[in-house]
């Protein structure tokens, strides 16, 4: 008996279902639930089909279907066929437009530093809000649990988590389905504490478990490190001011390191403020303290921006710098506009 895709969309179904409820699916459900615009007869006839092919079993003679361990194993090698195939369109596209946008941003921060004999630094973008696209637990030794996760712009999360018993392949299907399955297109704030009740609910004997993926991916979610492009750091030798060894050695470790500046330029709800200049002691950076430092802000799509930085003297030429900032905002909008066309 052929398994045609009528058939599958009718056991995706089916699945998809079971999980969210963990009750047996009904024909009229199906239904409601599919696009198929079939009637409930119809359904009830695939649906025997499926249950002779042993994916899916009716555990009453009044109840609706359930997967078995077969319907749920075609259903992950579905899901994985099309995630794999995604991930590898997208990957091709997602290297050749950050080489492009590597190349572009560097270049930005090169023009800012020779237009303005300033220090510059531009990151690159990052999301506001991240979002689970796909979750895998993988088990890589007795003791060792691999998860993957992957958020909103293709980012790839991985960490090890220790576990104390060997898992059957069949757990870890239905782990992964379940964590899919609740989770996918959810960002950190709407994880919230009835999703994860329900989860924990589901996941049976293995709360604990559950638990500690669950801070895995809270934490994957909120730890972003951003890449920062400098230039012109030999520039502050030119200010008799700034001259000083100490002073000078500061601000070129905080361009070196790039951590302390990119977390000046990304403070809490400054995404979309503009130009922000920090004159000397406005700014919390003690590198700074001597320094003018003037960021704004790039777009490139909703919910996706990146920061520009100018350090300077106290005295630097703020009109020069306001100007270049806003042209060279206006030029990378430009570029990114014609990219998505």
């Amino acid at each position: 008996m052929e398994l045609d895709e009528r058939k599958l969309t009718i056991l995706r179904a089916i699945i998809q279902n079971y999980l969210e409820t963990g009750e047996p699916v009904g024909s009229r459900t199906i239904s409601k639930y599919t696009d198929l615009n079939l009637s409930s007869a119809t359904i009830r006839n695939e649906m025997s089909d499926l249950e002779e092919m042993g994916y899916i079993i009716q555990p009453h003679t009044s109840a609706g279907r359930i997967p078995t361990d077969k319907g749920y194993r075609l259903y992950v090698d579905m899901l994985m066929q099309d995630k794999q195939a995604e991930m590898d369109n997208l990957r091709i596209e997602l290297n050749a437009k950050s080489e492009k946008l590597d190349s572009i941003l560097k270049e930005a921060a090169k023009v800012i530093a020779v237009n303005t004999n300033y220090a510059s630094m531009i990151t690159a973008p990052r999301y506001r809000k991240h979002r689970i696209k796909f979750l895998q637990l993988t088990q890589v030794d007795p003791e060792s649990l691999l998860t993957v996760i992957i958020l909103d712009g293709n980012i790839v999360k991985n960490n090890l988590i220790h576990v104390e018993e060997d898992l059957t392949q069949e757990t870890l299907l239905k782990l992964n389905l379940m964590l899919n399955t609740f989770l996918q297109g959810l960002d950190l704030q709407e994880i919230n504490a009835s999703v994860i009740q329900k989860i924990r609910t589901e996941s049976g004997g293995y709360s604990s478990l559950i638990s500690e993926i669950l801070d895995v991916i809270a934490t994957s979610m909120e730890s972003e490190e951003v890449e920062a492009y400098t230039s012109g750091s030999t520039n502050i030798f030119k200010y008799p001011e700034l001259n000083d060894s100490e002073r000078a050695s500061g601000l070129l470790n905080a361009l070196e390191e790039k951590k302390q500046l990119t977390e000046l330029m990304y403070q809490e709800g400054d995404s979309d403020r503009g130009i922000q200049v920090y004159i000397g002691d406005e700014s919390p950076l003690e590198a700074t303290k001597e320094c003018s430092v003037v960021t704004a802000t790039y777009h490139i799509e909703e919910g996706v921006y990146g920061k520009i930085g100018i350090i300077g003297p106290r005295r630097m030429d703020y009109e020069k710098v306001v100007g270049t900032l806003k042209r060279l905002m206006s030029e990378l909008d430009q570029i990114f506009k014609k990219d998505k066309q």
